[in-house]
This record gives C-alpha cells, structure tokens and sequence, in this order.
C-alpha cells in the first residue's frame, strides 16, 4: 500500500432545520452548532513539502459552511427535497468539497459532520480509480 498524508482542518456553522416524517421532537423547528471535519489525503508532496495548503482547505471549508451559517436548511438546496438530517448534510458537504479539491494525487477522503458533542456522522466515498 502505498504511503499517504491526511490533512485535516475544522469549521462550524450554526443552523436550523427540521426534519419532514420524523416521528419525534426532532420534526419540530431545531438547531444545532454543527461541527465539520474535512479530510484531505494526498499521495505526494509539493515542492514546498505540502500535501496541499492548509489555508486552501480551510478557506474552501468555511466557505461552504458559510452557505449553511444561519440558515433555516429546509430552505435550502437540496435540503428543500430531501431532508436535512446529518448524513445527508455530511454527505452534501463533501461532495461540494470534494469538486473543488479532488484532482490526481488529490482527494477528500473523508467529512465528520458533529450535530452535537456525543454524536456524529463520518462520510466516505471510494476512490474513482478503486471504484473502476
């Protein structure tokens, strides 16, 4: 196997949703400080000895977090057809992330999405190339 590096870097947002057919308090109008965790792996090193800038990834994260920062989600696309719970969040997340970052050498691995202290979702996708 061969030798990676896995960068990771943190943001938050705050936000409120509520989830359509859920059959508990969580159907009612909520919100949460969310915490997102963004792993990059990197195969290589620049010339400068980086998988990639950190500030890179930190300001992609934030950016993306900040379309979420205070924002009634249910609103929002995709949230406003498919419900806004924390894997489908997580998953959103790391896809807009992933478009950005992914290149040969270069890819999110990973996206923690913490709705709260105790509970989290991690979400995966496989490597194009492992997937053919």
């Amino acid at each position: 196997m061969a030798a990676t590096f896995t960068l990771r870097v943190l943001t938050d947002f705050a936000s409120a949703h509520t989830l359509r057919g859920y059959p508990g308090q969580c159907a009612n109008l909520h919100g949460h400080n969310w915490k997102v965790e963004v792993e990059v792996e990197a195969a290589a090193l620049d010339e400068l000895g980086m998988a990639v800038d950190f500030k890179v990834v930190k300001n992609l994260a934030r950016e993306i977090a900040g379309r979420l920062d205070h924002q009634y989600l249910n609103d929002l696309e995709p949230f406003s057809r498919i419900n806004p719970t924390a894997e489908n969040i997580a998953r959103w997340f790391f896809r807009e992330m992933a478009r950005e970052i992914n290149q040969p050498g270069l890819r999110v691995s990973a996206l923690t999405l913490w709705e709260t202290e105790r509970a989290c979702v991690r979400y995966t996708e496989p490597p194009e190339d492992a997937a053919a």
